[in-house]
């Protein structure tokens, strides 16, 4: 049984006769109860399905990071969704046929108008360890020398990643990530940017997120 809530004009919360009410991220929505689903396992649909399932998979390892890149993107959903579908119309590729796939040189993990990350140079110098360089352009309109540098590195063959949300600082211009024993002789692909000096104390906003640039595929010693 459903109720409304504030009188006629309040939001509606379960069902009444063929219409759902509820409530989700300060919004009241409405929608009709479905009378059926014919030709549930469509091509469409299998391509559908087939899509998210590749995404997901890429996706899921790094929600940690997505969580803070996306979130300032996120408009009435949650950062993975927004994450899911900024990947949904950039970073696929492939089709039903042959199958799809993630062009891990098209994805993004977090978005915003921060001073991206320049000058990045990545290389695998020692075994189980990646080390990174990049300029220092802290003097960048935005930017600041104490802005901090995440890294998301992600194995497709592990199907995880390794992620570090606070590896340096952009005057740093260098750094070295550690990798598990279990990387070695693998390829990964990385994902480098920055996140304002105070983002990790507040929730944070276009302005203290800088859009991940991609690295790889880098062949792990």
């Amino acid at each position: 049984m459903g109720t409304i809530k504030n009188g006629i004009l309040g939001g509606i919360s379960g069902k009444i006769g063929n219409v759902i009410g509820g409530h989700w991220n300060g919004i009241d929505y409405l929608r009709s109860v479905p009378t059926g689903v014919k030709q549930a396992n469509t091509i469409l649909q299998q391509s559908q399905r087939m899509k998210f399932k590749v995404l997901i998979e890429f996706l899921r390892p790094q929600i940690e990071l997505i969580r803070m890149g996306f979130k300032p993107s996120a408009e009435r959903a949650s950062a993975f969704n927004a994450a899911l579908s900024y990947n949904y119309h950039h970073a696929l590729q492939g089709d039903y046929a042959s199958g799809f796939s993630v062009d891990f040189s098209k994805a993004v993990l977090a978005e915003g108008v921060l001073p991206k990350i320049e000058g990045l140079q990545i290389e695998a110098v020692n075994a189980g360890k990646l080390s990174l360089s990049w300029t220092d352009n802290s003097s960048e309109s935005g930017a600041d020398a104490g802005d901090i540098l995440y890294v998301g590195v992600y194995s497709p063959e592990k199907g995880t990643s390794v992620l570090r949300l606070n590896a340096a600082s952009r005057s740093a211009g260098s750094t070295e990530i550690d990798l598990p024993a279990s990387y070695s002789n693998t390829q990964v692909h990385c994902y480098v940017g920055f996140f304002g000096v105070k983002v990790l104390e507040g929730t944070p906003n276009l302005h203290t997120v800088s859009t991940s640039v991609y690295a790889g595929p880098i062949a792990v010693l």
